[in-house]
């Protein structure tokens, strides 16, 4: 959208305003066209090219600046102004509007059998032995139709019932990829209609489901549920804090100005080689202003537009096809959206217009639909599950039923509102999606399907272990066993104290110790060190040699680090980093005991969550009592390697890591970054100096972006700061 002679232009006006800013100087009324410029030209790098060249806080001061110029001169606000994307009213209704032109279906493929029979057909229609084809994603969210005239979005609409829509402008402008206003007159039109497909990435969707939980409430089922259900909501605020995105594939209609498209010398002759004009009788053109498909997604590029300009490919003949489209399959856990599957189209604009199409989709393209990822089975049981920290999780039991290449039979629904959302019943028919690597949800039940004999899911009021009643807390949507004593809290206790993660008692897996407590060999979690070995002896699978590497692993984690204690007891809201922050707070792990709240809160990531959960257990005198036994059994409850760190080196800078990382152990590089002074925290905030970034890195690289003072560096620059050579 911009060579390197307006990114220059732009840098320099850009800290120009800045400067007059930092001055505290108001910006000059006659300035203000400038400024939105600017502020667009910014969006376009952050929300489309994903590079942005300013911090969110340089960018909030210039939107700021606009904002209070604007309201001191309300006559000067312009409908495509930065500004005017935040809507203030809350929408009472959608009007139904009709599309310019419809907005057909596709046809399905699902293999290379379906293809080549299409081909077949577009060859003989056409009298053609080859055809030229450009393939591009099919997006996975949401359908809608944009409407531009005279360069400013006017309308936008859902897919509705493909000849008419709902009118959802307002909603529309707060996807920041979209732009507000495009240069479409440039190229002679007046007014244009284009189709797009709202999306919510991959790690726009982990985060928002992040805070969905975080305020307990139940999360998302998947990434286009989440960026359908966005576009209808009443109030455009909350449609701005989902984060989506668009991207725009097709133009189905544009209007011509009376002037020619050539007299408009502004181009470059570069600029006119690929936009070639169509002579037709009149001004008014139903089809692109454009001789290919892959030519009009240059040009919505080139406007500013997400396009898949660098997704298509354009290939000769349907054997390429059938190779692409299966090879990006492979791929498609690597995008940071979800696709579902490939769209393959006639490239020639004319050999479109030849095919032309039938009621329901056009001849000249179709759809290779990827290998389901969605199934619909029976929900045949809920089981109620309580976890190490008392919270009871119903888990729906399913006839067992492939889903993108896995079997499943067993799915968390999470607490007793996402089942009432859900409208479950045991007996119903429901769907199920499992996307990449992601969980499988229940997306919704099928209420039609039901014969009489589905049952209402009743939650317990007892706990389905101990039969203690259950407790949920204010604000949450997790009801608790609160029996410290339960027995189901106390085997999951345990296996969490000797994970890998934890105290690390190799050959004290699961298993194990679901077994010893069956047998009555283990109770607690002191009971770890005082096991009869004598009794495993007979034992099947217990000969001396598993004795011996058991009684060794049990005696070699009295030595381990306080943080490793800290993080497995199990406390509610602690983590491995932040179990680090408050080993090396203390100089004995009792001495929280005498903490309150506040002075938790004083801690490196400790916040008033995390503090009340501490201060909770270290006011339980039966938490108490086990820690002394602890200590002595052996256990170090001293912090021996409280952290000192000569001057110099990466003394008090705070280090994360993300993504796979290829050298390195994820703990051995945390490992490595406190060896050399530095502290490890568990999310992206001011306070983070480095985030050390691996392969498929997500949402907290792309969170990190937006703080300038964060320094996002690769795993060999990283080992080169530490002084390790590569």
């Amino acid at each position: 959208m911009h060579n390197n002679t307006d990114l220059q232009s732009f840098k320099q006006k850009t800290n120009q305003f800045l400067q007059h800013l930092t001055a505290k100087e108001k910006i000059v009324v006659a300035e203000i066209d400038s400024l939105r410029q600017i502020l667009r030209f910014h969006e376009h790098r952050y929300y489309i090219l994903n590079d942005p060249l300013i911090s969110d806080f340089e960018y909030d001061q210039l939107y700021q600046a606009l904002k209070e110029t604007e309201i001191a001169n309300p006559h000067l606000i312009t409908p495509d102004s930065p500004t005017q994307r935040v809507g203030s009213s809350i929408n009472k209704s959608f009007a139904t509007l009709p599309h310019l032109v419809p907005m057909l279906s596709l046809e399905n493929s699902y293999n290379a059998d379906d293809l080549l029979d299409w081909d077949r057909k577009a060859k003989e229609q056409s009298n053609l032995d080859n055809i030229e084809y450009c393939i591009e994603p099919k997006f996975d969210g949401a359908s809608i139709s944009l409407i531009y005239e005279n360069d400013l979005l006017v309308r936008g609409t859902t897919r509705g019932d493909g000849v008419e829509g709902e009118e959802i402008t307002n909603n529309i402008k707060q996807i920041r990829s979209i732009p507000l206003s495009a240069p479409f007159s440039k190229y002679g039109i007046q007014q244009i209609e284009i189709r797009g497909e709202i999306v919510m990435t991959k790690a726009a969707f982990t985060q928002y489901n992040e805070s969905l939980i975080a305020q307990g409430l139940s999360p998302l089922a998947n990434p286009r549920n989440a960026a359908s259900g966005s576009l209808r909501m009443k109030d455009p605020k909350e449609v701005a804090k989902r984060n989506l995105d668009a991207f725009f594939y097709h133009v189905s209609y544009y209007n011509l100005s009376s002037r020619p498209l050539t007299v408009d010398r502004s181009m470059k002759d570069s600029e006119l080689q690929n936009y070639q004009q169509t002579t037709v009788e009149g001004n008014r053109l139903t089809v692109n202003p454009l001789s290919t498909h892959s030519n009009s997604l240059q040009l919505l590029w080139d406007l500013g537009f997400r396009s898949p300009q660098k997704e298509k490919q354009v290939v000769q003949g349907i054997d390429e096809v059938i190779k692409h489209v299966h090879d990006f399959e492979m791929m498609r856990d690597t995008l940071p959206y979800e696709i579902d599957g490939m769209v393959i189209k006639v490239n020639d604009f004319a050999l479109q217009e030849k095919l032309g199409m039938t009621t329901h989709h056009p001849r000249w393209a179709i759809a290779f639909k990827f290998k389901a990822r969605q199934a619909t089975t029976k929900l045949r049981n809920i089981e109620f599950q309580v976890g190490r920290t008392g919270a009871v999780t119903p888990v729906a039991k399913l006839d067992p039923v492939q889903v993108g290449g896995v079997t499943v039979s067993s799915i968390s629904v999470h607490n007793e509102e996402y089942i009432r959302e859900k409208d479950l019943q045991i007996g119903d028919t429901v769907l199920i999606e499992r996307a990449g690597d992601v969980i499988p949800q229940i997306v919704k039940s099928q209420p039609e399907l039901r014969d009489g004999t589905q049952t209402p899911i009743d939650f317990p009021k007892e706990c389905p272990v101990c039969k203690s009643p259950l407790f949920k807390e204010e604000g949450e949507a997790v009801w608790r066993c609160i029996n410290i004593e339960c027995e189901a809290q106390v085997v999951e206790k345990i296996i969490h104290f000797v994970s890998k993660d934890a105290m690390d008692i190799k050959s004290f897996g699961e298993a194990n110790v679901r077994k010893f407590y069956e047998l009555g060999l283990l109770k607690d979690i002191p009971g770890i060190y005082t096991i009869n070995f004598n009794a495993l002896g007979t034992l099947e699978g217990f000969g001396k040699k598993s004795i011996d590497n058991l009684t060794a692993a049990i005696e070699a984690s009295k030595q381990q680090p306080l943080y490793r204690l800290i993080y497995g007891l199990g406390i509610r809201f602690v983590g491995e980093t932040t179990a680090k922050a408050l080993a090396n707070s203390v100089n004995h792990l009792l001495d929280f005991a005498s903490k309150t709240e506040e002075d938790l809160q004083q801690l490196d990531d400790v916040g008033v969550k995390v503090a009340k959960s501490i201060h909770h257990f270290f006011s339980n005198e039966q938490n108490i009592a086990m820690l002394h036994q602890l200590e002595a059994l052996g256990l170090q409850l001293v912090n021996t390697k409280k952290e000192t760190v000569s001057s110099g080196g990466l003394q008090d800078q705070t280090f994360l890591f993300t993504g796979t990382l290829s050298r390195l152990k994820r703990s051995d590089a945390e490992a490595l970054a406190e060896e050399h002074g530095g502290k490890i925290v568990s999310g992206v905030s001011s306070k983070l100096n480095y985030l050390v970034v691996g392969e498929d890195a997500g949402s907290k690289l792309e969170k990190a972006k937006k703080i300038n003072t964060i320094k996002i560096i690769t795993e060999n620059e990283f080992l080169e700061l530490v002084g390790k050579e590569l």
